[in-house]
């Protein structure tokens, strides 16, 4: 193909299309797409390759799916005759040890172990490739056959190494995507608003002005600081409850802010208070990024951890996202800033669009490029930040197994390699597949290296 034809190829293509070309040619990027599926396949499906119950197992005469039926009722119950003496048997699957019933048949999961179910014959750092045992039927202790081992070696309570791994690798997407959720919402909002308005571009009136800003403040105050109690029992509960609160927060904060706006109008209309002044938008956001950028944010998420009583991995979450949107930020307001005033804008606004219009359907999926890319490097940094917090022992509730809590472990024993070399090599693994989707996306929406 000539020269004058492959631009001939590349002008007829979409900038979306000619950015997944270039980016699949980026091999490194999209061998690290194809790790990132496999780590989001082991996330989802956590529960059924590490598990200490079976996938399938016949029993009596009838057929049981312990795992599948444990993962939506933790306590499940369920009863088999015993054809020998005629008796009911009662099993409730989460503490029944299954390698002690004369199974007919059984499918196990991939590590037959849970992350939170110690085993009390492999206590004390059990090495990979030393001795390791099994009780049978008998409750003999024999030595452990290669399926039931344990493959990484244990703690010194006897957790499973290769489980926790496993079932850490969803607290640390999990952690990363909703924490970068948070921050992308608040950065991108924040830093369209800086963008496209600037310091002269937003004009009110001096009553509507100061009457807005008491809004935010009463808003805020009201939404979060009275309402913190009511928060902090919603963190420490389940995750949906804690949604639930912290959008009801937003929305009295949202209700304060429309209200104080309305009375603004009517403010403006006074003598001395109806003189139009411009709003500094881009000043006050681009102070606060300087702010928070000054402070060290690792300091910031354990002090704001250490006000809840109670230790919550969705505190984590909100935490980390309300201190990492200001790169994201950044970014937005600079492509809002370049393209606030090109051609397509100015159409735009020739057409009579309202302003969000503009900044919602025609800017910001023109800059949504450097903001993916923001994106992908910041959920590389959630990560490294829950691990860093995890191995301090805060935020991360004890009984929750993560990376960091793993490597946590590895310091009271320094022989026991295993418990920071595999954790370790985890975290490697997923922030490097992260930095390097990061970097494929940069080099696909960088135009400078369209030909």
């Amino acid at each position: 193909m000539t020269g004058k034809e492959q631009h001939k190829v590349v002008f007829g293509l979409s900038f979306s299309q000619y950015a997944w070309k270039q980016f699949r040619r980026n091999k490194s990027a999209i061998i690290s797409l194809y790790v990132l599926f496999a780590l989001i396949f082991i996330a989802i499906f956590a529960d059924f390759i590490a598990n200490n119950q079976p996938l399938y197992a016949k029993y009596h005469g009838k057929t049981f799916y312990p795992a599948f039926q444990s993962f939506f009722q933790k306590a499940y119950t369920d009863s088999t005759k015993n054809p020998s003496t005629q008796k009911y048997e009662t099993l409730q699957f989460d503490i029944t040890d299954w390698r002690l019933l004369d199974l007919e048949s059984v499918i196990w999961p991939i590590i037959p172990y849970s992350p939170n179910q110690p085993d009390r014959f492999n206590r004390d750092y059990a090495h990979p490739n030393g001795e390791q045992f099994l009780a049978d039927k008998t409750g003999e202790l024999q030595p452990a056959p290669t399926f039931f081992r344990h493959h990484l070696g244990t703690t010194k309570i006897g957790l499973d190494v290769f489980s926790g791994i496993i079932h850490a690798t969803r607290i640390s997407l999990k952690v990363g995507i909703v924490a970068m959720s948070i921050a992308g919402i608040i950065g991108v909002f924040l830093g369209a608003l800086s963008g496209f308005y600037g310091d002269t571009k937003l004009q009110l009136s001096r009553g509507k002005y100061y009457t807005v800003w008491m809004g935010i403040i009463i808003g805020f105050f009201y939404a979060f600081v009275v309402r913190k109690y009511v928060l902090q029992d919603a963190i420490n509960e389940i995750f949906f409850s804690a949604i639930q609160s912290i959008f009801t927060s937003l929305l009295i904060w949202i209700f304060v802010i429309f209200i104080s706006g309305l009375v603004g109008n009517l403010f403006g209309k006074i003598p001395y208070l109806d003189r139009k002044i411009y709003a500094p938008v881009d000043a006050i956001i681009s102070r606060m990024i300087e702010i928070l950028d000054s402070l060290p944010k690792l300091l910031i998420i354990i002090t704001i951890a250490a006000l809840f009583h109670e230790k919550s991995i969705y505190l984590v979450m909100a935490v980390i996202g309300l201190t990492s949107w200001t790169g994201i930020a950044r970014f937005t307001r600079a492509e809002f800033l370049k393209n606030r005033n090109l051609n397509y804008t100015e159409a735009a606004r020739a057409l009579g669009l309202s302003p969000y219009r503009i900044m919602l359907k025609h800017i910001l999926p023109n800059a949504s490029g450097p903001i993916y890319v923001s994106l992908a490097f910041g959920i590389a940094s959630a990560i490294l930040a829950e691990t860093s917090l995890s191995f301090l022992g805060i935020g991360v509730p004890d009984d929750v197994v993560t990376w960091g809590s793993l490597l946590a472990a590895g310091r009271q024993q320094f022989d026991a390699w295993w418990l920071v070399v595999f954790p370790g090599l985890a975290i490697f693994i997923t922030v490097t597949v992260y930095n390097l989707i990061g970097e494929g996306l940069r080099d696909a929406f960088d135009p400078k290296l369209k030909r």
